[in-house]
C-alpha cells in the first residue's frame, strides 16, 4: 500500500529525515514511535507532501507522490489528520462533516454521515454544536470524522492520544480498531506506548529522522533498552 524509500526532507537547511525506508502492507496498523523532534510529523508531511522530500521515494498503491501537490495525494485516496486538529470552529459539526465529503471510491465501504455518528456518538449528540463549542477530544474526534467522509483508503493520524482525557483516549483506541475493521491502512505517530499498543499491528521507532526499529510490540516489549533509548516515558 505505502512504500516509503531513501527519503530526505529538510525544513530550510535542517536535515530532518534522513534517508528513511519503510513499507506497509493493506489493512495495517502501524504506529510511529520517537520522541518530540524525531521525525514523526514530518514523515507523515512528506508521504502527503506538505513537505517536498529532497530525494527519494514515496509509492501510494504503484503511484509515485513526490513531485504531486497535497490535494492530488488527497484524491488518490490519502486522509490526513494533523496534531493541529484544524476543524472550522464557526462551523457545526455537520458543516464540518459536508466540508469533507468526497465520492465514494471503488471496492471501498462509503462512510456517511449516520454511520460516523454511530462510530463518534459523542458528536452525534452535538451534531448542531459549533466547533468552537466541542473539547479537545471532540475535537479530535470531528477532525477525524471529517477526514473520514473523504472515503480514504490510508488514514494518516498525527498524535491523536495528545492532550485529551484518558476516558477519550480509551475511546478513540476502540475508535482506531473500528476503522481498521473497514479496511483502512492507518499510520499513526504517537509518543503514548500505552495507546500504540492498543491499537497498531507494528512499530516504527524514528529517532533524528532514522529508522531504528522496524517489527512487532513483542520484540520491542522483549528490549527494555530500546525503549529507554528511543521513546519517551509514557
Amino acid at each position: 500500500m505505502i512504500d516509503v524509500k531513501d527519503i530526505n526532507s529538510f525544513y530550510g537547511k535542517a536535515h530532518i529525515l534522513n534517508g528513511l525506508s519503510f513499507s506497509i502492507g493493506q489493512g495495517e496498523v502501524v504506529s510511529l514511535l520517537g520522541r518530540n523532534g524525531a521525525g514523526k510529523t514530518t514523515t507523515m508531511k512528506s508521504i502527503m507532501q506538505l513537505v517536498r522530500p529532497a530525494s527519494g521515494s514515496v509509492r501510494f498503491a504503484d503511484r509515485e507522490l513526490v513531485g504531486l501537490a497535497p490535494y492530488q495525494v488527497a484524491k488518490l485516496g490519502m486522509g490526513y489528520v494533523p496534531e493541529e486538529r484544524r476543524i472550522f470552529t464557526d462551523l457545526t459539526i455537520l458543516e464540518n462533516l459536508e466540508v469533507g465529503r468526497q465520492p465514494a471510491r471503488d471496492g471501498i465501504s462509503q462512510w456517511t454521515i449516520e454511520l460516523l455518528f454511530e462510530l463518534f456518538p459523542n458528536l452525534a449528540e452535538r451534531q448542531h454544536n459549533r466547533g468552537k463549542a466541542l473539547s479537545g477530544g471532540e475535537q479530535q474526534m470531528l477532525t477525524i470524522a471529517r477526514t473520514l467522509m473523504g472515503n480514504p483508503v490510508c488514514l494518516l493520524l498525527d498524535e491523536p492520544s495528545e492532550g485529551i482525557a484518558p476516558v477519550i483516549v480509551e475511546q478513540m483506541a476502540n475508535t482506531i480498531l473500528k476503522i481498521k475493521q473497514q479496511g483502512l491502512t492507518v499510520i499513526l505517530s504517537e509518543q503514548n506506548l500505552h495507546f500504540a499498543r492498543l491499537v497498531a499491528d507494528r512499530a516504527i521507532i524514528i529517532e533524528s529522522g532514522e529508522m531504528r526499529f522496524d517489527g512487532a510490540f513483542s520484540e520491542l516489549d522483549a528490549n527494555p533498552e530500546l525503549q529507554e533509548a528511543y521513546i519517551a516515558v509514557s
